[in-house]
Order: C-alpha cells, then structure tokens, then sequence
C-alpha cells in the first residue's frame, strides 16, 4: 500500500473543508501554486482525479476516501497529543486549529442536549468542528468521510462505521397565542393546516409535513412555508407572527409553560428516533465523544 505524504492529504482536506484553493492556501500558509502541486502530486500517487473543479468544488469517489483517510490521520493525531499529555506533558504539542475534529449534528440536537457532550473534549483544548444540517441528511457527511460522527434519523449503519440509538426526540406544533387566536382558534385539524404557514428549517426539512400526516392520517401533504435555518430562529419566528412551526418539545416547554407559546395540535406529537453513527475505529477520542454524546442524550431523550 502507498504512503502518503501527510501535507498533501491535509492540502486535499483544507480544498474541501474550505471550498477553494484560494481559501485553502490562506488556512495553510502556502501559495495557491504550492495547494496546485501538492493536489497533482496527490493525484499523481492514486493515478486518478481527486477534485472535480466545479462550482461547488467536489471530491470523486475516490477523492472521497483520501478525505476519510486524511480525516482518520487527524484522528490518530489527537489520541497521540491526548496519550503524551498524560505520560509527557512536556512533548505534548497544542492541536492544530486546521485539523478539526468534525461530527455532523442536526440543529434541533444543538439546541437542545447535544453541546453539554461536546464541552469536556473542547475544555481539554480539542479544536473541533459541528456541522448542522437536517437530521435526515447529517449522515451523508459522514459517508462523504468528511465527519467522524454524525447524529442522524438514520437507522441503517453504513459501511465501516458503527451505530447506537440515542433515544427519541419529541416534536410539537406551536404558534404565538394571538396568532392562534386569529388563524385557528379550535387549534390546528385536517381541515385549516392547509391554510397556515408553516416556519421550516430548510428545504430539506419533511418534518413539518410528517408532523401534519402523522396527526391526520394523511398520506401525502402540501404545505406553505417559509424557512428559517435554526431551530432557535425558528422558534423566533412564531413567536414573532410569521405562522406555526412543528419544533422539539425540549426547545419550547417553557414557553408553553409561560404562555409564550400555545401547543395548536395539543393531542398529537411526532416522535423521531436519533441514532449516533461513527466510524468503526479503536480510538480513545472518538470512544470519549461517543460516551458523552450517548451519555447526554440518555438524560435528555426519551
């Protein structure tokens, strides 16, 4: 099997991650001629593309499993700095901030539970980098290879990694009181939801439209919405008029406690299983990440 020289796998990384050359040169402190070469050396080596310079740039499939390969190296780099700190303080060297360790995490778990696992290894100096997306796509940057872990709805493993259920994270329609006063005094039913627009993550996010099918037996919905990319901005969103939003029930209890907020479907919640995806790797790191992270959302899950 070929070694491959280290710079160049973080060069391929930093591309990625950043978004460009430019960008990548800049993190690296080289030129972007020096980025150029230190890809073609790269793609030299494997005998085959690596980069497909696109906009947006992407990795080929093969691209794809340096990029997991060099996420791994940064892996083993981090058990070491971990391991010398304990036994020799005096050899052990500060993290580089350009090589993060990164998990995919939904919003609704950031906002929620999921920050409280990630703060002991951040405390401990561990540069580490979350990324948001939908819980129904986080898992796809963990088979890009550019994440270590992921919390997902998903609840197949994918290849080479391994999975556990981290519990079940209820959801609730909610409006503001005024505005559920004016638009749906009796609450939200099968025949007014039609009517309502609805705050949305993004446009990845089904889980308004499940919410709406779930409680009405409906096996297909077409809804209006807007869309805000944070559950914390979502939840500002009705509370300032602009509709209803199906959010988690751990966000908005106090809220609905205070009467901030009014539970328009009061009878029905939707229920989405989450389950955290790793890679299958003997590493004192990621088994600490996984802990805490299982750990956290056992006290907050169902």
């Amino acid at each position: 099997m070929s070694t491959f020289d280290p710079d160049a796998l973080e060069c391929l990384a930093a591309i990625v991650e950043e978004g460009g050359f430019e960008r990548a040169a800049q993190r690296l402190s080289i030129t972007q001629s020096a980025v150029s070469q230190r890809l073609r050396a790269l793609e030299s080596q494997v005998g085959t593309v690596l980069v497909v310079r696109s906009r947006p740039l992407r990795t080929t499939p093969a691209g794809q499993l340096l990029l997991k390969h060099a996420k791994m190296m940064r892996l083993l780099r981090a058990d070491l700095d971990r391991d010398l700190q304990e036994l020799a303080p005096a050899l052990a060297g500060s993290p580089r901030e350009d090589e993060r360790i990164a998990v995919a995490i939904n919003a609704d778990s950031i906002a929620t539970w999921a920050l409280p696992a990630l703060s002991g290894l951040a405390r401990e100096g561990l540069p580490i980098e979350v990324i948001t997306d939908d819980q129904e796509v986080t898992h796809e940057w963990l088979r890009q290879g550019q994440v270590l872990g992921c919390v997902t709805s998903l609840d197949q493993a994918l290849r080479g990694c391994r999975m556990e259920p981290l519990g079940v994270m209820e959801y609730v329609a909610v409006a503001a009181p005024e505005y559920a006063r004016s638009h749906c005094a009796r609450g939200m039913t099968a025949h007014n939801f039609h009517q309502l627009p609805f705050v949305a993550f993004n446009r990845k996010d089904h889980l308004q439209a499940a919410f709406v099918q779930s409680a009405f037996g409906l096996a297909r919905v077409s809804l209006r919405q807007n869309y805000v990319p944070s559950t914390e901005g979502q939840v500002r969103a009705v509370l300032a008029g602009w509709g209803v939003s199906v959010v988690p029930l751990l966000c908005v209890a106090g809220l609905l406690e205070q009467g901030q907020l009014v539970n328009i479907a009061p009878r029905h919640r939707l229920k989405v299983p989450l389950y955290w995806h790793c890679w299958n790797l003997q590493s004192d790191v990621l088994a600490s990440l996984s802990e805490t992270i299982h750990e956290a959302a056992e006290q907050a899950l169902q």
